[in-house]
């Protein structure tokens, strides 16, 4: 197991649509193992493959709260197959820089299908967070990120906020090279 680099936005691989996981190897189940452990490594609920640069349709999910069963998987090629109610969480991104949160609504409920990492068939029924986790990390395998859920006013005043951010990180890094 290793924990992987996590490629963050405005990367332009975050947009790309992920392929199926067709095949069910012992290669699969390493990725799986890295990207539980990244995920744990990052403090994150929730991680699509497309955010290891892996542009497959897999995600794991870790969510343990009081109120709702626990859920933790690893899901190949999911699909909700059935959503209701609603409900709205400020959400955060382990690939959104400087650690951005913004409401975003979401169903309440939703039920999943898909495949385990053996292949195997399976079913998830969740509420609540894990289900709002299950919808972010299904959203990244289509090339969506959370951000795209919010306003554009709200969208663009993070767009400048990031975009003074990493003049100031490139900024730091050139005086640090100078420095050496």
């Amino acid at each position: 197991m290793a924990v992987r680099t996590i490629i963050e936005y405005p990367n332009p691989h975050l947009r790309n649509t992920s392929g199926p996981v067709t095949t069910f190897d012992d290669s699969l189940r390493e990725l799986v193992a890295d990207m539980f452990e990244t995920m744990a490594a990052a403090e994150g609920i929730g991680l699509a493959a497309i955010q290891v640069d892996v542009p497959l349709q897999l995600i794991v999910v870790d969510v343990n709260e009081e109120e709702h069963p626990p859920v933790r998987l690893a899901a190949a090629n999911p699909r909700i197959v059935l959503a209701e109610g609603k409900a709205s969480i400020e959400e955060g991104c382990l690939s959104v820089p400087m650690s951005y949160r913004a409401a975003v609504q979401r169903y309440e409920h939703v039920v999943v299908e898909y495949q385990d990492e053996n292949g195997a068939d399976q079913t998830v029924d969740a509420t609540g967070l894990a289900a709002i986790c299950l919808q972010h990390e299904i959203d990244h395998l289509k090339g969506r990120l959370f951000i795209d859920h919010i306003s554009s006013l709200k969208r663009g005043l993070y767009d400048k906020k990031l975009a003074k951010y990493n003049r100031y990180k490139k900024r730091e890094e050139r005086e640090q090279e100078m420095h050496r």
